[in-house]
């Protein structure tokens, strides 16, 4: 007699570990349970994925939802929302821009609980690394935190403060004890502050103003200092939104003395420069800035050599007004990027079909090695009997012109908007349950669950 599944999806490319492979895939209670060429079973629902690549849904380790306190800059509900229509099935929501920050426990039991609520598709949460909340680190390692972060210059908002020497050196030697990773925001802010000195003295608001204040050596600086307290400390790193080559360089040379150290780049790097933010103006500005194309072509040549660990959004939004005042003056201007919906497809366009990078590897930047790195692996991150059924199906015979009115941000700007993808993400599974489709949209009743860190991470 066939056996049923809760859900089977027939005639898909599988992008595994070694390979892809043609085969269906059956789903019962929110686990991979059977993958062959033809699966003899039935589903109560049946999904065909004929010309579709199916990939392990993204693990977006690095977003920020604002919730709970600034829900009108974007919440829960919506930033899932644009993740799940984004092929992304994890995402960990930084602990900045809420209010409170998530410095100790009652505040991310807060946040947990308004994501139980609201998240469309699974979540981590990332506790914070500020001055004078040493004593909160082991018990927000206790409740399952993901990692710890911190800035090396302001963060932006005034409740995140930025560390200073002796707080990130404590606190990287807690953090070691916890057997934790402490992800930080590297620019140097004394090189930053004595550019802009001198920049208003000369009124200078313009972008390239703006970038000349955080050029690639504050990156460099800030990271090398980091680098020098983890040889001291024996704490475990991951640098956020590397924007230059050099910097990936520095960090792959303290990976192989032996630090214990990854990276992620993010999407706007590798697609924009900085003559895109010039036409884009405001709604493209981020810190780090975009770089010159000369930079943005060298990030590209050290992921393909394998020198980038993973890839994450970033996704910073803001109501449009905090863009917009300021569109003459790029200090003033909100600095972060709306663009989560449109991480995968992005790097598959400019990856996969531009430069014809293999989808495992793709796979690997996007969701294996981010799970490996913070402990999910092998529940998330992988297509495997046994895994969660977190996978995305996603067609290379559908071109995608972004528009303003698919965004699913609160907030409908993005400098995608106008971009054209020669791919298309057609439905987002997690743990089992359909919660995009491309003919349908996000599922209202879909739930997440919050990932509580049990397991020790790998070294990468």
């Amino acid at each position: 007699m066939a056996k049923t599944y809760d859900l089977v999806v027939k005639g898909g490319s599988l992008v595994l570990s070694d390979g892809i492979r043609k085969l269906d895939l059956a789903i019962q209670d929110g686990v991979i349970v059977e993958m062959k060429e033809h699966i003899d079973g039935y589903g109560e629902n049946e999904l065909d994925a004929t010309g579709h690549y199916v990939m392990p849904g993204m693990i977006d380790s690095h977003v920020h939802f604002n919730d709970p306190g600034r829900e009108d800059w974007e919440g829960f509900h919506h930033g899932s929302s644009l993740m799940a229509a984004g092929g992304c099935t994890t995402y960990f929501d930084m602990p900045l821009n809420s209010i409170p920050s998530t410095a100790d426990v009652s505040a991310l039991l807060e946040k947990a609980q308004k994501g139980r609520l609201d998240s469309k598709v699974d979540f981590a949460l990332w506790g914070a690394l500020v001055p004078d909340n040493e004593e909160e680190l082991e018990s927000l390692a206790e409740h399952g935190v993901i990692g710890f972060k911190a800035f090396l210059s302001p963060s932006g908002t005034s409740e995140f403060e930025s560390v200073d020497d002796l707080t990130l050196y404590h606190g990287m030697q807690r953090i070691a004890q916890l057997n934790r990773i402490l992800a930080l925001h590297c620019e140097s802010a004394p090189l930053i502050e004595s550019l802009l000195k001198r920049k208003e003295g000369k009124k200078g608001t313009s972008v390239r103003d703006y970038c000349e204040t955080r050029p690639v050596l504050a990156e460099m600086e800030a990271v090398n200092r980091a680098l020098f307290f983890a040889q001291e400390t024996g704490c475990p790193l991951h640098f956020v939104h590397i924007s230059s080559a050099k910097t990936v360089k520095l960090i792959q040379e303290a990976k192989a003395d032996g630090l214990d150290v990854t990276l992620e780049t993010c999407p706007h790097y590798l697609l924009f420069n900085i003559d895109d933010f010039e036409q884009l103006g405001s709604i493209a500005k981020c810190a780090p800035p975009l770089r010159e194309e000369k930079e943005r072509l060298q990030l590209w040549e050290v992921l393909m050599a394998g020198e980038i660990d993973m890839i994450a959004s970033d996704h910073s939004p803001c109501p449009t007004s905090m863009k917009t005042v300021y569109e003459h003056d790029m200090f003033q201007a909100w600095g972060g990027i709306t663009g989560g919906q449109f991480s995968l497809e992005a790097i598959i366009d400019q990856g996969y079909v531009e430069r014809h990078i293999p989808m495992t590897r793709i796979a690997e930047w996007t969701a294996t090695n981010p799970a490996k790195r913070f402990g999910l692996y092998p529940r998330k991150g992988t297509l495997s009997v046994g895994s969660d059924a977190d996978l995305v199906l996603v067609s290379l015979n559908r071109d995608h012109l972004v528009t303003e009115n698919e965004l699913l941000s609160k907030h409908r700007h993005s400098p995608y908007v106008g971009r054209r993808f020669r791919c298309r993400v057609t439905a987002t599974i997690n743990r089992g349950k359909i919660v995009y489709t491309l003919q349908d949209g996000v599922t209202e009743h879909s739930q997440g669950e919050w990932l509580q860190l049990q397991r020790t991470f790998e070294t990468l």
